[in-house]
């Protein structure tokens, strides 16, 4: 008989990623485009096709839980999970136990990824030599920084738009400029169209990101251990200042967590 999984769903506004958890390992992940239009049978169709492509039988999974910043999703993955397992999701939202007391002004308003991140980033210093505390940069459709205080507690952050939305709205408005890759360029000045869009675009953020770190850190007044996740991080980080480490696995590992301390 296969080991049981969980199954951990991170439900994005440009992609959803389902993990799989044997204890506390990732064994598989798998990224697909958020598809609003999609039902429940449909997104059950593409993973049960995707587990089969690793030869996972469904009954492997015996757990599994939700975190959705798309609300019109939200309910299409427990129906996914029901339909394909016939157990029930555990969704992360008011009244799930996180381990960590949110100081958000209206805590619901907080987005179920940076409350995720914020557990898995805690996590990470929880028992080590460091004594201040956590930011987390996630860089999704949007670009979000989570405070995380040395007591543990969710504080707030910033929201920024995305690389990608900005480039994509200096190509939509821009009539003369083409579209470009977002990718490092070979120098900051640019002799170029290309390179000097591509030195605006990704320069460009690392300021804003350094920036808005430096002035985080100056608020906070006790210094901070800064993580970057999402799919651009790799690209930005290593250009950054401020970044001290990549964890592309960050908010899968806060979804376990998460699941664990409820089950328990």
């Amino acid at each position: 008989m296969a080991e049981a999984m969980l199954l951990v769903i991170d439900v994005g506004n440009t992609n959803i990623v389902y993990g799989l958890f044997q204890g506390t390992k990732l064994v598989h992940q798998f990224r697909v485009e958020s598809g609003r239009g999609r039902t429940a049978d449909e997104y059950a169709v593409v993973l049960r096709q995707l587990l089969a492509m690793e030869d996972i039988p469904k009954e492997a999974v015996d757990g599994a839980i939700v975190a959705s910043v798309v609300p019109a999703l939200t309910e299409p993955m427990v129906a996914l999970v029901r339909r394909a397992f016939g157990i029930e999701a555990l969704v992360v939202g008011p009244g799930i136990r996180t381990g960590i007391p949110i100081l958000y002004e209206n805590a619901r308003e907080v987005g179920a990824d940076r409350i995720v991140n914020a557990v898995a980033a805690f996590e990470k210093v929880r028992g080590t030599a460091h004594t201040g505390g956590v930011i987390v940069v996630d860089f999704g459709t949007a670009t979000t920084f989570d405070c995380i205080t040395p007591k543990g507690e969710y504080l707030g952050g910033v929201i920024a738009p995305g690389i990608q939305i900005s480039a994509d709205a200096l190509f939509a408005r821009a009539a003369r400029l083409p579209r470009v890759e977002i990718a490092k360029p070979a120098k900051v000045v640019g002799r170029n169209t290309l390179g000097s869009m591509q030195s605006g675009i990704v320069y460009g953020y690392v300021g804003l990101v350094d920036g808005l770190v430096e002035r985080l850190v100056d608020e906070l007044g006790y210094p901070c251990r800064v993580f970057a996740t999402g799919g651009l991080a790799p690209l930005i980080a290593p250009l950054s200042k401020s970044i001290e480490e990549v964890d592309d696995i960050l908010t899968l590992e806060g979804l376990r967590l998460i699941f664990e301390r409820n089950a328990a």
